[in-house]
């Protein structure tokens, strides 16, 4: 992301759960003797149902994701709308639920965390291609064994922030069948009325989840329920063109340096930058990480490109993200 200021300060406080719903729950289910459970609400009882939710002060907040995810101006452009929106009602900024379609390695996962990082909001990620049951995003019932919440009572609990990002990575390969569907969540969660009473079925109390702000991806929409659909704004993203990877590569290497201290130089050389602009989003990091090692065993403070040829060579094949 750019050094650029963030203006989005943390302002106000916003109430998900009641405690006194917590104490009547526990004093309810103390035959059951169900461990897991009351231990999760003693932790809702130490922790509170207050958390922080973010109050943007200016709708400039989110302009470095230009430079840093240069193919996601549509989105970008439209999600300046609501903070425009939040700013004039002093209002927690909030969206539709984003849906991100597009070939994988062009960013769309990397888009939502830093897209997260710039509200200044919490951030928690589910890979929907790994669920098979819908238990999984709103957890399953205290009486089964091994049961326990899902993510978004999890987040919500364990978290700082009533309106955190919650990226569903690849929700079009979500599996499972009609009576362990995965999606079957997201109907009540992804509309803001709905989501205001929120239980979870392994916590059992009323949660507000209507301040989560929702953002999908997805190679193809055709498997993804038309109703689930209807609920989101969808953007179709295209892969970077050579400027714009060029930036990308930029804004990667610059943010890279900045989080470490190995000696290097603040901004990457033009020929190491087209170097990388040649490589889909997804694998920049990697490379970059194994140039920086490469360069340090041949003891060098600056990369060349031959750095980046070893990098290609021992860059994983990493599905999710880049």
């Amino acid at each position: 992301m750019s050094g650029a200021a963030i203006h989005i300060p943390l302002a106000g406080f916003r109430e998900i759960y009641r405690v006194g719903d917590v104490d009547r729950a526990m004093e309810e289910s103390a035959p059951a003797r169900n461990e897991a459970l009351t231990a999760f609400y003693e932790k809702m009882r130490k922790l509170g149902g207050v958390r922080y939710i973010v109050k943007p002060s200016s709708y400039d907040g989110i302009d470095p994701l230009y430079d840093s995810c240069p193919n996601f101006s549509e989105v970008i452009d439209d999600l300046k709308k609501y903070l425009a929106l939040a700013v004039a009602g002093d209002e927690a900024m909030n969206f539709t639920p984003i849906l991100l379609l597009g070939e994988p390695g062009i960013g769309k996962t990397h888009f939502a965390k830093e897209l997260a990082a710039a509200l200044g909001t919490g951030y928690e990620f589910v890979s929907m291609s790994s669920l098979t049951a819908g238990w999984i995003l709103s957890g399953a019932s205290a009486q089964w064994n091994h049961s326990k919440p899902g993510k978004v009572a999890q987040t919500l609990v364990n978290g700082e922030y009533a309106n955190p990002v919650m990226v569903l990575d690849e929700v079009d390969k979500a599996g499972g069948d009609s009576r362990y569907d995965p999606m079957g969540a997201l109907y009540g969660l992804l509309e803001r009325e709905t989501a205001r009473h929120f239980k979870d079925e392994f916590v059992e109390i009323d949660m507000d989840a209507s301040h989560v702000m929702w953002v999908s991806t997805a190679n193809d929409e055709r498997s993804i329920p038309e109703p689930i659909l209807n609920r989101m704004n969808v953007y179709t993203v295209r892969r970077p063109n050579r400027d714009e990877a060029a930036a990308i590569a930029r804004s990667l290497y610059a943010e890279i340096v900045r989080e470490h201290d190995w000696g290097f130089p603040p901004e990457a050389s033009d020929e190491v930058v087209d170097a990388l602009a040649a490589l889909p989003p997804r694998d920049m990091r990697k490379v970059l990480l194994a140039a920086f090692g490469n360069a340090k065993l041949d003891r060098r403070d600056r990369l060349l490109v031959k750095d980046l040829e070893a990098g290609r060579a021992t860059r994983g094949k990493a599905k999710i993200g880049f």
